[in-house]
């Protein structure tokens, strides 16, 4: 019997997507596929789809029919990575930066958003003091979407769609933001998984509600 859980990743299958996921393997409410499995998979058992960048993106454009099912029944996807096909509702292609100046790699707050409420930008910005790790370009962003963190000179690589469905899309342009769940690099960074695992879980419930969002 297959048990109802709130989260779904799809696995990607590389060594560095499984690295990155250690910290969410151990929580109890998340559940891995291997990717090529999803076009048999009952993706009513839960609230949220998490993709990362290292996925099979030509594979996601074929099914990309149940990610739009998916959120038109009032649920929340997670997209961190560079996208390159059109599979994400609403998204468009990944623009690299050029990069002139150390300077250019700064991570900005548009807003406090809860996902990143109490984390630093010095922090998202640098790791272990070398910066392009957080961001490396950007996504631009749907009409009617929210950026929530660009890059230095205003290239948005964080977003919040909640008008290409009838869900929610959160893409960020990195590396996967739950594997912060196992890095414990006592910076502030450390918030970020779990904060955000809160507000996908407060987003689900809003939706199937349907009450208006701000």
């Amino acid at each position: 019997m297959v048990m109802k859980t709130d989260f779904l990743v799809l696995d990607a299958g590389t060594i560095f997507a499984r690295t990155r996921s250690q910290g969410v393997a151990d929580q109890p409410d998340f559940n891995f596929l291997d990717i090529y499995s999803l076009g048999e998979a009952d993706l009513s058992l839960y609230k949220c789809l998490v993709v990362t960048g290292f996925s099979d993106q030509d594979f996601l454009y074929d099914k990309r029919h149940m990610i739009r099912n998916f959120l038109d029944d009032r649920k929340v996807v997670v997209f961190c990575g560079n996208l390159v096909t059109g599979w994400l509702p609403g998204g468009k292609p990944f623009v690299a930066k050029d990069i002139k100046r150390f300077s250019d790699y700064r991570i900005r707050k548009v807003i406090d958003h809860p996902i990143f409420q109490g984390v630093e930008e010095e922090d998202m910005t640098l790791k272990k003091g070398v910066a392009g790790f957080f961001a490396r370009g950007h996504h631009p962003v749907p009409e009617g979407g929210e950026a929530l963190l660009t890059l230095n000179e205003g290239e948005p690589i964080t977003y919040i769609d909640r008008n290409s469905t009838n869900g929610t899309i959160l893409a960020h342009v990195g590396f996967d933001l739950f594997g912060y769940m196992q890095t414990d690099e006592k910076k502030s960074t450390d918030r970020i998984s779990m904060q955000l695992r809160n507000w996908v879980l407060e987003e689900y419930e809003i939706l199937q509600k349907g009450l208006v969002k701000s």
